[in-house]
């Protein structure tokens, strides 16, 4: 198989780079989820090609890059995730703006491993190179492409294939020597330096004994022979008046909202057309946000924002 042109094929993922990040910015995340898919295929041939891989489909392509060490255990997961967005969006419609920036960010990581290990290599990496530290057993693929916990697993640390040790290469011969520890030395000029400021010192409290002779004898005859004067506290009385009880502000609870119909459809958007993200039976207490429109109203539903019809809420 003939590898791809780099040049053009790394100026067609930036490119598909920015256009996904376009999308996400216009709200379009269904077409955001499609074209990150998009690149994410480019960037796996350009790998088979090099590695003389040649799959059916991407799911398989993924795996078998994997097993043959060109991608590591991390890698292959986020490429899994974005080919199953990616599928999601084409075949079911998918429009979430969770997992279109889901996608989008898997991609600008792998983006950027892509650039810095494969943009300016056209080989297989070398033996003393090898991006993970344990082999994957045959037939471990787990649900839905995704490699399954059976497989050697290597940290992002893994993909510096300077950071490995070539085989064989001793740990002393690798460490880093120190240079040798010098013991604490006082010069001259050091030692001169400490006796001018020790003299400093001892002429200045010789100077102020000098000057002051009996200072300390006189404060200690003055506060001996003045005499020493008490005073009871004075206590002001209160002006604050207390504040009657009917005075004080009463809190109402805030109203409980439930479910009045037998089965209530809880939407992404406040339509019928939206999204259905789930269901309310009667008597469920909801987590009411604020009234929409006349019609719908805004509420908190596994962990977002979601819309009911308004008519079929009632209140204590």
């Amino acid at each position: 198989m003939a590898a791809p042109d780099i040049a053009n094929t790394w100026g067609d993922i930036r490119q598909g780079v920015k256009d996904a990040e376009a999308l996400i910015g216009q709200k379009k995340y269904n077409l955001a989820m499609i074209k990150s898919r998009q690149v994410l295929e480019l960037m796996v041939n350009y790998l088979c090609s090099n590695a003389d891989v040649a799959e059916e489909d991407l799911a398989s392509s993924i795996d078998t890059l994997y097993d043959c060490q060109w991608i590591d255990k991390t890698t292959c997961e986020h490429y899994h995730k974005i080919r199953m967005l990616g599928n999601k969006a084409v075949h079911e419609g998918n429009d979430d703006a969770y997992d279109a920036n889901q996608a989008y960010h898997l991609l600008s990581q792998e983006v950027y491993t892509f650039a810095n290990e494969y943009k300016s290599k056209k080989g297989r990496p070398s033996s003393g190179s090898s991006r993970r530290t344990a082999s994957r057993p045959s037939g471990s693929r787990g649900q839905g492409g995704r490699p399954s916990a059976g497989r050697g697993s290597s940290g992002r640390n893994s993909r510096n294939p300077g950071s490995r040790n070539p085989r064989g290469q001793s740990s002393s011969s690798r460490s880093r020597r120190r240079p040798p520890s010098q013991g604490f030395s006082v010069s001259p000029v050091d030692l001169i330096r400490l006796g001018l400021a020790v003299a400093v010192i001892v002429i200045i409290v010789v100077l102020v004994r000098v000057l002051n002779p009996n200072k300390p004898d006189e404060e200690k005859d003055t506060s001996a022979s003045a005499p020493t004067e008490t005073f009871a506290p004075v206590t002001e009385p209160s002006t604050t008046a207390p504040i009657p009880i009917e005075t004080m502000a009463e809190t109402t609870p805030a109203p409980v909202y439930k479910i009045s119909a037998d089965i209530l459809n809880v939407r992404s958007e406040p339509s019928t057309a939206g999204e259905k993200l789930g269901t309310l039976e009667n008597g469920t207490i909801v987590d009411y946000v604020e009234d929409y429109d006349d019609e719908w109203a805004v509420i908190n539903f596994n962990g977002q924002q979601a819309y009911v019809n308004k008519q079929f809420l009632t209140h204590d």
